[in-house]
């Protein structure tokens, strides 16, 4: 039976998520661990997260995950979700700067401040509820229509160097990249655990994907 292993550094809502798989998974094994052992021998691997950066770049580097994230990516599909998408950017304004992942070349930013509509309506932050996904072609998104909605929670948001990883957009205020791509490796910034049926077809989909693009 395959494995998927959620990866439990102290920060992320693991509930949530490993439900939601363990909802989806037909032929695969739910897996919550800080084991680098059994994080290294699944066949797929969730890098969730939720609070602040600086916070989970030292518990990651404290623990030696961040060296284990490393050595996933090069190995097998991984699936990073929120705070979890911002770690693999190289850096972010947060909490006066901290260096990241860097599996992205780029940069976390917070929303500006006032965030105004066109219509001059203050906008709110954190950015909080369900917004449109505009999808760029990828085996993630099969048979999730176009501009679905998936539910945000977040007031920094990435912004890739290259634009050729980025595998969604999102608009609050602007345009802003929402889902991130490299080879096996597929971000996002809302979270597909808290997305009723196409966040759960978005799980569906990592379970059943080899890496690679098509």
């Amino acid at each position: 039976m395959a494995t998927v292993a959620i990866i439990d550094y102290g920060m992320g809502n693991l509930h949530s998520i490993s439900k939601a798989l363990q909802h989806v998974a037909i032929d695969t094994k739910v897996v919550v661990t800080n084991d680098p052992k059994q994080i290294l021998a699944a066949d797929r691997v969730v890098f969730p997260g939720v609070g602040a950066i600086g916070d989970c770049m030292l518990a990651l580097n404290a623990s030696g995950l961040a060296d284990v994230i490393r050595t996933v990516i090069q190995t097998k599909p991984l699936l990073g979700i929120c705070l979890g998408m911002q770690a693999l950017l190289s850096v972010s304004e947060e909490n006066n700067g901290v260096k990241c992942l860097n599996v992205f070349a780029g940069q976390v930013q917070h929303f500006p401040k006032p965030l105004i509509d066109a219509n001059g309506e203050r906008l709110k932050i954190p950015h909080m509820g369900w917004n449109q996904v505009k999808q760029q072609s990828h085996p993630l998104w099969t048979q999730i229509p176009d501009n679905s909605r998936f539910y945000f929670v977040h007031s920094y948001y990435a912004i890739p160097t290259e634009s050729t990883c980025i595998a969604a957009t999102s608009e609050y205020h602007e345009m802003f990249c929402c889902a991130l791509i490299k080879k096996n490796v597929f971000a996002v910034q809302f979270h597909p655990e808290k997305s009723q049926t196409v966040g759960l077809q978005l799980l569906q989909n990592f379970l059943s994907w080899d890496g690679l693009i098509k």
